[in-house]
């Protein structure tokens, strides 16, 4: 068959290749899997409405297709094996045929044939079938690309730019690196930050979440402006002494999006000291809060607490409920982490925060469950008989999970024992194979191999109880 011109073929890939952000050998090996698919398709119409499809997953797994960009059309070509008597024309070919244009062929040696069909006789289904398997090759082209550039990233802080808008999404480019192209993120709703001004053009930084491995039209990268380690990548940069370890990122408790409007976005950071020498708050905030306003206009407003972390629980839970004032914190059921804080009446409203916030993160941040009290009207007998019901509460639904968990230890120990009862009984064949490696390696088998012995053993059983 005559090669099928496919004009302007190399401007094709190259248009593509930049428009898909795609190398142009990835956009050709995705052209010639759509041209065989198509082709595939033009085989089938041949039986639709006379009987079932002949064709199996991998009847055309012989077929290729071969490009020719200096002539830009293409060629579908087979791989036939020679044979005496053919018994599948598009897999075999005859030795007699083979004979009259190759006097050394042989039985056995693989010919590769031109079978390419005129190109009026491709059809329109086929035609279709190329043009969507192509753009479903370049799409999982494309996403495959992303998972590779993204999903290792070492930084996974991106400077991002707004494109457009989907629904409640923002969707901007983002790049892996200097002189890599732009790829699509979306930035959903519940990542964004209330503060932001999102225009288009519009510059943010922005957390890597997610590299997506599901297929979807949209982009395949998630980032988020509200997770917590935007927040430690912002420190990280405007502080020294953390990136040369002086100073370090404890924990972080952060709600970017507020249950209700009146409250503003917050967050509370602990920090540490490996140095004694070095003051592990006033390095993150900086001479005049130099350092830490950086990070509060990146995050446009977003108030900060910078708190030090301590080993001793009372003193850590006292500073995670800056700026407020405590009296006095206690431990009321240390096991189970519940501690009580006390205040004064003019700094109760503080250490509780607007809708509970402060104190919502000071708990998050510790990891303790705090109740800030009116030290003034604080009644400790009163207050350690609630606590005693609630630890006593407490033990007994872990005394209740205890005792579940042991019973599903005993079940599945129970079942894993008649498993093994069963399978001695009736072995499978890896079982069979095993036991006589194990236990009967080098040894020769006799007349009375435990084997037989067992199949007879149960032969009798089953007599002994029909009779």
């Amino acid at each position: 068959m005559a090669l099928v011109i496919l004009p302007g073929l190399n401007n094709l890939i190259e248009d593509i290749s930049e428009e898909k952000k795609l190398p142009p050998n990835i956009v050709e090996a995705a052209l010639r899997e759509a041209l065989l698919k198509g082709y595939e398709k033009y085989r089938r119409t041949f039986y639709i409405g006379v009987n079932e499809d002949p064709f199996d997953e991998e009847y055309f797994s012989n077929f290729d297709v071969g490009l020719d960009l200096d002539e830009e059309g293409y060629r579908i070509l087979s791989s036939k094996i020679i044979v005496e008597e053919v018994e599948s024309e598009d897999h075999q070919i005859s030795l007699i045929e083979v004979k009259q244009v190759a006097d050394d062929a042989q039985i056995g040696d693989t010919v590769v044939l031109d079978v390419t069909p005129e190109k009026e006789d491709f059809g329109r289904m086929a035609a279709s079938t190329t043009k969507q398997v192509l753009a479903q090759k370049l799409r999982d082209q494309q996403r495959k690309m992303i998972q590779e550039e993204f999903a290792d990233l070492e930084d996974p802080v991106l400077t991002a730019r707004v494109i457009r808008f989907e629904r409640q999404s923002v969707i901007m480019g983002v790049s892996s690196g200097i002189g890599r192209p732009e790829v699509e993120a979306e930035l959903p709703k519940r990542d964004q930050l209330p503060n932001d001004n999102y225009r288009a053009n519009a510059t943010f930084k922005v957390f890597l979440k997610e590299v997506s491995e599901i297929a979807r039209k949209g982009p395949q990268l998630f980032v988020s402006r509200a997770n917590a380690g935007l927040v430690v990548y912002l420190f990280e940069n405007e502080v020294p002494e953390i990136q040369e370890g002086t100073v370090k990122i404890v924990a972080v408790s952060r709600e970017a999006n507020p249950p209700s409007r009146a409250v503003g976005p917050r967050t509370k950071v602990a920090v540490d000291s490996v140095e004694n020498e070095v003051d592990p708050v006033g390095a993150c905030i900086g001479a005049r809060g130099a350092r830490i306003q950086q990070v509060v206009n990146e995050l446009r407003g977003e108030k900060i607490d910078v708190i030090k972390w301590s080993s001793d629980p009372i003193q850590y839970i006292l500073n995670s409920l800056s700026p407020a004032k405590v009296d006095l914190v206690r431990l009321v059921d240390p096991e189970g982490q519940h501690a009580h804080v006390l205040v004064p009446p003019d700094q109760l409203s503080l250490a509780i925060g607007r809708e509970g916030q402060n104190v919502r993160l000071a708990a998050r941040l510790t990891g303790w469950k705090i109740d800030v009290k009116n030290s003034h009207e604080y009644d400790q007998e009163a207050e350690d008989a609630a606590v005693s019901e609630l630890i006593i509460q407490r033990e007994d639904e872990e005394k209740l999970q205890r005792e579940a968990e042991l019973r599903l230890e005993a079940e599945q120990a129970e079942r894993a024992a008649e498993d093994a009862r069963l399978r001695e009984l009736y072995p499978l064949p890896e079982d069979e194979e095993e036991y006589g490696e194990e236990q009967y390696e080098g040894e020769e088998l006799t007349d009375n191999d435990p084997l037989e012995t067992l199949q007879d053993t149960d032969i009798s059983a089953k007599e002994e109880k029909k009779r």
